[in-house]
């Protein structure tokens, strides 16, 4: 005897031209799990390939790397010490490259169950998570690291000599990275939550004293180092991002009183 077919309906109806989901299809439970599973194994042999390639030529993007800490000498305090940290450079530089076909099959796979209204929010907000995410390992490059680095390396330029273990200085350079730009995907929840009307900008507005008060405390859990100068910038970029974020949704709920005004 067969089991009974389970469905789960991707879309229904409703009255509203924007909420409602276009080319409806019903696809069965055990449907939506093959496909799941599916573009988890394309996702994963993505990434595999993608931090293979990476490994390949982990020696140059070590030596960019690098390159904030000039001046300094790194040393090898164990055997293979370098190697683990070339597969860990090779990995997150992998889940770098790879994020694009991520964040595909993340879309194909949402996408049959969204309204008109969300596709139309999609594309904008991946767009600009990728070229937020981009710019937070940018600002983190140029700005967070060399003044993290300057500032340890000048407090104790008198006492000890400076010769960095390279395995702590990747394990400091990569978290900072990534913490910076998962920091900088604030405007995109912004964008989302005021495009979604869960969230207006007045709203988002009036708490700016408690903004403040969670910018500093990102910027201190955030950060791997105990500077101040590397925290007050992270926090500095955060409130500017949010601040920025709310100016974003403005514009969203003026072009959406403008479209309903027509």
């Amino acid at each position: 005897m067969s089991p009974p077919q389970l469905y789960l309906p991707v879309s229904k109806t409703i009255t509203d031209e924007g909420d409602e989901i276009p080319d409806e299809v019903e696809m069965g439970f055990f449907d939506h799990l093959e496909e799941l599973r599916q573009r988890i194994f394309y996702s994963l042999i993505a990434v595999f390939i993608a931090i293979i390639g990476c490994f390949a030529f982990v020696n140059p993007i070590v030596q960019l790397l690098q390159r904030p800490a000039s001046g300094i000498k790194f040393v090898q305090l164990a055997p293979g010490e370098y190697f683990f940290v070339s597969l860990k450079v090779a990995g997150y530089s992998g889940l770098v490259v790879a994020t694009p076909f991520l964040l595909y099959q993340i879309t194909m796979f949402v996408l049959p169950g969204l309204t008109r209204k969300e596709r139309r929010l999609l594309v904008p907000t991946l767009l600009g998570s990728s070229v937020l995410f981009l710019f937070g390992l940018g600002f983190a490059y140029i700005a967070l690291i060399p003044a993290a680095l300057n500032f340890f390396v000048s407090y104790g330029a008198d006492v000890v000599e400076q010769f960095f273990s390279i395995e702590k200085y990747f394990e400091f350079v990569l978290v900072l990275l990534f913490c910076t730009g998962i920091a900088f995907q604030i405007p995109v929840i912004q964008a989302i939550l005021g495009g979604l009307k869960i969230v207006s900008s007045q709203t988002m507005l009036s708490g700016w004293r408690y903004v403040i008060l969670g910018g500093a405390v990102l910027g201190a859990v955030l950060t791997p180092s105990t500077d101040p100068l590397t925290q007050s910038l992270l926090a500095g970029a955060i409130l500017g991002l949010y601040f920025g974020g709310i100016g974003i949704v403005k514009m969203i709920e003026n072009t959406s009183e403008h479209s309903q005004d027509q």
